[in-house]
């Protein structure tokens, strides 16, 4: 009989460990610079994607700032109601640390939205498809704001290993559900990342997701049972077939219903990211390779350029 309170205690202490690990001096400057700049209203600051992985502050940063309330962000009140409308919100920030300008690309969303986001009644695996991935917590407010947090990181593995383990094979092992189920999570936006990058991207954080599995498996609802191969543990599940067609069922809805969401947020990346153009044309561009050519009314018209431009690299091929 598992003991799930007992599971959750450690996963939850594992990922707290785990998220203490240092940065870079560079990654930290910007951390002090949102906290400058959120003062009290910031929660939690943390850090993720692949400067983190990788410990360093070279390229765009990723980080997350997590807020009582969306009042104290910038904007109008119609701003202010998309950013309460379509979280997260997405922001840029420069600034700069012995003799050079460090570049983020952060979000903002509040502690509330950040735990249902992160939680089973989330459909959408924009942030329990991201925060189930190594995390770094760079601040924390208080120790209410910690418990928060922690216990949100938490919920985003067993989420992600909740909606991951019905569309894999009965049996399996860490890698396997890390590789498919972030295929699949990336596969609901525009970001269609070659197999051969995500492998590498789960075999750099080999341990953390072995570790992650091992603890998360005892707290997923299912029949899973560790089968033991010399020093590689793997799994065994039982699962229903009807249980493994709903959970199909439910990835293939995620990519058409996410894709959705993925332009909105480009769009409305328009008002609140800095060069919100340029942002959404690198993105698309890092992504799947192809230059895009911008058309001369395009500051005239930013909303219809975007959308007869994301259109005509959809008919291209740049994501699906």
């Amino acid at each position: 009989m598992r003991d799930k309170p007992a599971a959750w205690t450690r996963l939850t202490s594992f990922i707290e460990q785990y998220s203490a690990r240092p940065v870079t001096p560079g990654i930290r400057t910007l951390a002090d610079a949102l906290l400058k700049q959120y003062g009290n209203g910031a929660a939690a600051i943390l850090a993720y994607g692949s400067c983190f992985r990788n410990r360093t502050d070279e390229g765009l940063v990723d980080l997350c700032v997590l807020v009582d309330s969306y009042r104290s962000l910038p904007g109008s009140s119609w701003q202010q109601w998309l950013y309460r409308l379509l979280p997260p919100t997405v922001f840029y920030l420069e600034t700069p640390h012995d003799g050079r300008l460090l570049r983020a690309k952060y979000i903002v969303i509040s502690c509330e939205d950040f735990e249902r986001g992160v939680s089973p009644r989330c459909f959408y695996s924009y942030l329990w498809g991201r925060f189930a991935q190594p995390t770094g917590v760079l601040y924390v407010r208080d120790e209410s704001s910690a418990r928060r947090v922690y216990a949100s990181l938490a919920q985003a593995v067993v989420t992600f290993v909740d909606r991951v383990v019905p569309v894999l094979p009965s049996t399996f092992d860490a890698r396997d559900l890390w590789q498919q189920g972030l295929r699949l999570s990336y596969g609901t936006e525009l970001r269609p990342e070659r197999t051969d990058a995500v492998a590498r991207l789960v075999d750099h954080s080999l341990d953390y997701y072995e570790q992650v599995t091992r603890i998360g498996m005892d707290c997923v609802p299912f029949d899973v049972r560790p089968t033991e191969e010399g020093r590689k543990t793997g799994y065994r599940a039982a699962i229903p077939f009807s249980v493994r067609f709903m959970s199909g069922l439910a990835w293939r809805l995620r990519k058409v219903h996410g894709k959705m969401l993925n332009v909105l947020r480009l769009l409305k990346g328009l008002l609140t990211f800095k060069s919100g153009r340029d942002y959404i044309l690198w993105k698309i561009e890092r992504h799947s390779g192809m230059r895009i050519d911008v058309p001369s009314y395009y500051e005239r018209y930013p909303w219809f350029a975007t959308a007869l431009i994301l259109g005509k690299l959809y008919r291209q091929g740049a994501f699906r």
